[in-house]
């Protein structure tokens, strides 16, 4: 039978427990499994913050945000979507009953130990599928691991957090979704290297375009801020290129519309074919950004 076993709330600096749920399990694994999430919360900042550990028969799964972490064990054959719409749910309530001054200032552990109710009422619903009201939600959490899977931890990861090998424990700590995206083309370099071009060639005019004020006063220096704003812009595309970032679509689309605008107030110092130029190759970069999607999708999980 596939069951939340247990689940606990621990701030994430120093792992302090602020809240638990109770539990009566006797099983030595499952005892020995969170012995390991007991170690895990002392260094969840030295991990990305959604990671999945299988112990055994157990999975232990955990998310973090906002300086708070949320650890769950579940049975190994938990499908993962659920395990994280219910991390998802205890995360959502704790920041909503909880002044994050109150968080950060408390000394004893399970000062919040009352949220162990909501804890165990959703443990409950967690536990019976079918009678879950959430499902509606489930498939934005399939769609939210898909994008960004749960980094799988490893036997080497436990002895990194209990004090064996600190530096590889580190290695983990700046992985990021970034690493999840398909591998660059042939087209890829190319836009990038262009990018890199327009972004320079705006760069070295706008340095022109100061040494032309200081020299006249009747300079317009609202050029120098669209040349800069050019640079930034296609510098911009190429980290949305190589690095995942939220709504990043959204965000190249941005930049693409930063680059037309200041190249339309620049129409008066480019010629016709400079300025499509740049704009060209500013949509171009953000075709190859929309056409770099995350690496992998995850698979269907039955509910």
């Amino acid at each position: 039978m596939s069951t939340v076993l247990f689940a606990s709330v621990v701030r994430v600096r120093d792992g302090l427990p602020l809240s638990a749920s109770t539990d009566y399990e006797q099983d030595k694994e499952l005892q020995d499994t969170k012995r390991h999430l007991k170690g895990l919360s002392k260094k969840l900042g030295q991990f990305p913050d959604r990671c999945t550990l299988k112990t055994g028969p157990y999975n232990v799964n955990f998310t973090s945000a906002l300086g708070v972490g949320y650890l769950m064990v579940c049975t190994s054959n938990y499908p993962n979507v659920l395990a994280f719409c219910f991390l998802d749910e205890l995360q959502k309530e704790f920041i909503v009953t909880y002044d994050p001054k109150r968080i950060g200032s408390a000394v004893r552990p399970y000062s919040f130990i009352e949220f162990d109710t909501f804890i165990q009422k959703t443990k409950q619903r967690y536990n019976s599928p079918r009678s879950l009201s959430t499902k509606i939600n489930l498939a934005d959490m399939q769609t939210e691991i898909r994008l960004r899977p749960p980094y799988q931890l490893s036997a080497e990861d436990l002895q990194a957090v209990n004090g064996f090998s600190a530096r590889s424990a580190s290695k983990y700590k700046n992985i990021t979704p970034s690493q999840m995206l398909e591998p660059v083309t042939l087209s890829g370099i190319v836009s990038c290297v262009l990018s890199v071009l327009c972004g320079g060639l705006n760069l070295l005019r706008g340095v022109h375009a100061i040494e032309s004020i200081l020299q006249n006063d009747d300079e317009d220096f609202n050029y120098v801020i669209a040349f800069f704003l050019g640079t930034a812009a296609c510098l911009y595309q190429c980290y949305l290129f190589f690095y995942f970032s939220v709504w990043r679509n959204s965000k190249s689309f941005l930049a693409l519309a930063l680059i037309c605008l200041s190249n339309m107030y620049l129409s008066e110092l480019r010629n016709v074919w400079q300025v499509l130029f740049h704009v060209a190759v500013g949509a171009f970069m953000t075709l190859q950004i929309k056409l770099r999607q995350p690496l992998g999708k995850a698979p269907d999980y039955n509910v």
